[in-house]
């Protein structure tokens, strides 16, 4: 697929380890520093945000916890290793902090640089629409590359054969939020459990929620990276043919991660879209009911299944075996 050649072209260059990083052994990519740095800046925003909504119903009686890095950095952590500790006992497997401590360390600096910085820019239309685009890049190699092995090369057969094993670790893994919000951890005040935002009334439209599952049982839908799906791709093909019939997975796994990142790319976008500029959108599709600033993205009952049927008519060459 020839408009796939440009994601693909951004994921040979951003994957590249980086010098000085090289120098002493690290493996560090051009996508893993962005994806760092784009975490802890969206972490120092909404907490900003909540801050300018405490002010604003409080009014001068507002107060907020004293500042502490620790806890800055720990929010951070939770984000990015909270799903992966939840399912490492799951899956019989250990967490990659555990193993190496140079990621763990590059967020911490980080969130070092991001927290004193002067300002960051405010959350807003100019500056999510193009990040909207970079997330897509990011939150794809998470869901196609880092999270699929994790089941589909696990030891035991039980687990490496589940689609269910498959999408309730993608939906786990990418869970950070969802612990963030369950202590309130962005908040003025100390830490305090609360309903997340995920479990609210309409908190299931919440796009970084479903997105996870969806794009990885899309990814393995389009990679036979289980036999499951390999199955479910014949079921949808409607071809007939011998008992034991394969077709050929639709794209490899490069070619399936690009697709991936095109899709989440525009699921964000949209996002951007709904959140900052409704009036853009055409009037049936403006979201008329918001859970802190989600809704129910058109993507999710339409783009989606149509981009995945267009896909299915391009097909694979079929190879019948017994």
């Amino acid at each position: 697929m020839f408009w796939l050649a440009p994601f693909q072209s951004v994921y040979n260059i951003t994957l590249q380890p980086l010098a000085p990083f090289t120098w002493f052994g690290l493996s560090l990519s051009t996508l893993d520093i962005i994806a760092t740095f784009r975490l802890c800046l969206v972490l120092r925003q909404v907490r900003e945000l909540q801050w300018n909504a405490h002010v604003a119903q409080h009014g001068s009686k507002a107060k907020r916890e004293p500042r502490s890095f620790a806890k800055d950095a720990f929010n951070t952590l939770l984000v990015v290793y909270g799903g992966e500790a939840a399912m490492g006992p799951w899956l019989g497997i250990t967490p990659s902090f555990m193993i190496s401590g140079t990621v763990p360390i590059l967020y911490i600096l980080a969130q070092a640089i991001v927290e004193y910085m002067p300002e960051v820019p405010s959350m807003s239309f100019e500056t999510e629409l193009p990040l909207a685009i970079v997330d897509g890049f990011t939150r794809s190699f998470l869901l196609c590359t880092l999270v699929p092995p994790t089941v589909t090369q696990n030891a035991s057969a039980l687990i490496s054969t589940s689609p269910w094993a498959l999408l309730l670790s993608s939906l786990l893994t990418n869970s950070g939020f969802f612990m963030i919000n369950t202590l309130s951890a962005l908040s003025p005040g100390n830490f305090a459990l609360t309903t997340p935002t995920e479990l609210q009334p309409y908190g299931w439209a919440t796009t970084d929620l479903w997105c996870a599952p969806a794009i990885t049982g899309l990814y393995a839908f389009l990679t036979h990276a289980q036999p499951f799906w390999a199955d479910l791709h014949v079921v949808e093909s409607g071809e007939k043919g011998p008992l034991g019939m394969v077709l050929q997975p639709v794209m490899t796994p490069e070619e399936a991660r690009s697709f991936c990142a095109a899709i989440l790319a525009t699921m964000f976008t949209t996002r951007a879209v709904k959140n900052f500029r409704p009036e853009l959108l055409p009037t049936r599709w403006r979201p008329v009911r918001q859970v802190e600033g989600e809704s129910l993205s058109i993507l999710v009952v339409l783009v989606l299944p149509i981009l995945t049927v267009f896909v299915l008519c391009l097909g694979g060459e079929k190879e019948k075996t017994q």
